[in-house]
């Protein structure tokens, strides 16, 4: 009998009402690779397995029912209703009043949760690097104040690749740097072939102050936090694709319960 779900609860100053979970690897029913809490149906996971799965996630959100999006690396963002299907394709959703769970799906990237003051609107985004340097989360943002009108928003970031695993190239600093050439600092050099280590968490705080959002909380870019070196407890892309073919997907909601 597979052991309930392991859940992060986010520890941030959230408004009455909001709720909020990121998922790990354990408490589901999926074979190796996918042990075992697998929420992605893309990955060649057993169907069944990841049904099963994304029924227990709904068990812990209920009764809100989690609105799974095709992410594409993108900057899209949709409002989610309740006749919103799974597969809407999309990096960020915002969802207003209770029933829906704005749902993201990670093995790397950086999911990133809002909530607005007021209580009665949240919303979640996919922050890879193309994403975060291409706007998602100030579209996000954007997508959110127009629901909610003016107030405070406040930002949780979930776990992601970490500083120290997540080598880039050239490309990617500049995609970065040349739109802000304080963002210089979040990048190390490593390496030969110009390679950088990035702190993907840092560059998305950047990102987020510069867009309005005074309170941040969550991933700090330590090591608890990094999806590669966890590997006990977090699926990841980087780590796993090649040598075992595929891994896992874990999912960061946020709803109105």
């Amino acid at each position: 009998m597979p052991q309930s779900p392991d859940c992060l609860v986010p520890d941030w100053p959230a408004p009455p009402g909001v709720r909020a979970l990121f998922t790990t690897r354990d408490g589901g029913v999926s074979a190796p690779p996918f042990n075992s809490f697998n929420l992605g149906d893309h990955v060649r996971d057993d169907p069944l397995a990841v049904a099963a799965n994304r029924a227990r996630l709904a068990s812990l959100t209920a009764p809100a029912r989690p609105v799974f999006l095709q992410q594409v690396h993108g900057t899209g963002v949709v409002r989610l209703d309740r006749a919103t299907p799974d597969g809407a394709e999309a990096d960020g959703c915002v969802v207003q009043g209770p029933g829906l769970a704005a749902t993201i799906m990670v093995a790397d990237c950086l999911p990133v949760l809002f909530a607005h003051a007021s209580g009665q609107v949240v919303a979640a985004a996919h922050a890879g690097w193309r994403g975060l340097a291409n706007g998602v989360l100030e579209a996000t943002l954007r997508a959110l104040r127009e629901a909610a009108g003016e107030g405070e928003v406040v930002a949780w970031l979930g776990p992601c690749i970490g500083p120290s695993a997540f080598e880039v190239g050239a490309e990617v600093k500049d995609a970065f740097v040349l739109a802000d050439v304080e963002a210089a600092p979040c990048f190390r050099s490593h390496g030969r072939d110009g390679k950088s280590l990035a702190d993907l968490p840092a560059l998305a705080r950047r990102r987020l102050q510069a867009a309005g959002v005074a309170q941040v909380h969550g991933n700090d870019g330590s090591a608890a936090w990094c999806t590669v070196t966890q590997a006990s407890r977090f699926f990841s892309h980087r780590r796993d694709a090649v040598p075992l073919g595929s891994t896992g997907r874990m999912a960061a909601c946020i709803w109105i319960g």
